[in-house]
């Protein structure tokens, strides 16, 4: 062997024992223990929640960073379903922004809280199951039940406050917007705090009210967690202007809860809805939808246009009463039942 081919063997392998120290630098735990991390610093570590088909652990990224002092937990979480990834780099702009010798209280941060679907481009978990329906779990139930029930269990109760970190599916788009119980003080002041384009007064839970199986918000809500929803934009993309809004949100959030010292603001532009539905089609073809994002429409107002093949009016859809567009369908291509609009109704 050349001397020079020497020495490039050493340096790649010298650069690869650099990469697997950097990767193994950061520890796999079982367990979050608050109480034994240190204060004014931030820690990163892997959470284990499960196990995969080789007996390996299924893991999750988690953030925390411990201020100078105990106080209030705010908990963050991100792409509980894989494809929605605006939250993730909100939650890094904001510990890369945070000076944590400053910070009073407890940050705990999850990007990437579907690690298994983040990984695969999937929205849902492996066996198929929305991971936001079945909470709070179950410790001896199946493989989605009992991945919720970690979940549950070793992060979402250590909270105070939460932010459950969302966007639209595929094939839909959304406003910035957030989902909360506006009938509490609190609940309302958080989500006003994020300066949203739109506020939509919501109990928690409306597909499954208190049963068993339900969101991680209303899981939350029911264990004395402040927790809001909100909706950064679109699925499977970076939104530098969501992106800079979210991180904003938060920085306002930990200021008004005095975990930091700066101030915040609230805009005067946020739009409340009291209600809100998805308009769906009722045929097939190919959509076309001439209304946009926080758009303000009137009762009778043309929503979608459906036309055949040959590009034939097939049916017009006209708005049911006055609101605003919150989110809308991006996907042309449509069976009977497919989504048009969501539409906020203005709060009176």
């Amino acid at each position: 062997m050349k001397f020079f081919d020497f020495l490039c063997l050493c340096a790649f392998l010298v650069f690869c024992q650099l990469s697997f120290s950097n990767n193994d630098s950061i520890p796999t735990v079982s367990t979050i223990n608050l109480e034994k991390t240190p204060y004014k610093s931030i820690h990163k570590f892997w959470l284990e929640i499960g196990k995969d088909a080789f007996n390996n652990p299924i893991k999750v990224p988690i953030l925390i960073a411990k201020g100078k002092e105990d106080g209030k937990t705010l908990g963050l979480t991100a792409a509980i379903h894989g494809n929605e990834l605006n939250g993730i780099p909100i939650i890094q702009s904001v510990f890369n922004n945070l000076d944590v010798s400053k910070l009073k209280g407890v940050i705990i941060a999850v990007p990437g809280l579907n690690s298994v679907a983040v990984f695969n481009n999937k929205r849902r978990f492996s066996d198929q199951v929305d991971l936001n329906r079945i909470f709070p779990g179950k410790k001896n139930g199946n493989t989605s039940q009992q991945i919720v029930y970690q979940i549950y269990h070793k992060i979402i109760k250590l909270f105070d406050f939460h932010i459950d970190m969302h966007t639209a599916s595929f094939g839909r788009t959304n406003s910035m917007y957030v989902r909360a119980d506006l009938r509490n003080n609190t609940l309302a002041m958080m989500s006003r705090l994020q300066n949203p384009d739109i506020l939509l007064a919501s109990k928690g839970n409306p597909s499954f009210g208190n049963s068993a199986s339900q969101t991680l918000r209303a899981t939350a809500m029911q264990q004395g967690i402040h927790s809001i929803t909100v909706e950064y934009g679109n699925p499977q993309v970076y939104q530098p202007e969501m992106i800079k809004r979210g991180v904003q949100g938060i920085q306002n959030l930990l200021a008004w809860l005095n975990m930091t010292e700066e101030s915040f603001s609230l805009s005067k532009n946020t739009i409340v809805c009291s209600k809100s539905n998805w308009i769906y089609t009722d045929k097939g073809g190919f959509l076309e939808i001439p209304v946009s994002l926080t758009q303000k429409i009137r009762k009778g107002q043309v929503i979608g246009i459906l036309k055949d093949p040959f590009g034939a009016i097939i049916k017009k859809y006209i708005a049911p009463e006055d609101g605003i567009v919150i989110g809308k369908s991006t996907n042309p291509i449509c069976f009977s039942g497919s989504r048009i609009i969501h539409l906020g109704i203005l709060e009176k």
